[in-house]
């Protein structure tokens, strides 16, 4: 119904560019709260947690590699121990903060 609506009004050439000017307003309002918004907030939330790692966090890469801190480098890298004894060097940006959200979540209590 709306549709129409701006339909009808578009057609009308009193209104010159006014409904069109308003569509592209609304189209750009939708574009960044659907878009770019969640985006900014992602990367921002990304940072947060990259900067507050510690030397013994479970992290998992975004590779898929599993592994504990073990070190955090000025250079913006890390020691990661994936086995006892067994180490890797990966760069800060290299890590999912989704997958190590979701092997730091504690386990559900069984039911008795």
């Amino acid at each position: 119904m709306l549709l129409n609506a701006l339909t009808i009004l578009a057609a009308d050439p009193k209104q010159g560019g006014t409904v069109q000017l308003i569509m592209m307003g609304a189209i750009i309002l939708v574009f960044w709260l659907f878009m770019i918004r969640p985006q900014a907030k992602k990367a921002k939330e990304q940072k947060k947690f990259i900067d507050n790692l510690s030397k013994g966090d479970k992290i998992v890469t975004i590779a898929g590699i599993h592994g504990v801190v073990n070190k955090i480098n000025e250079d913006g890298t890390l020691q990661l121990e994936v086995t006892p004894g067994s180490y890797l060097k990966i760069e800060k940006s290299a890590l999912s903060m989704e997958w190590t959200a979701a092997i730091n979540k504690p386990a559900p209590e069984e039911k008795k």
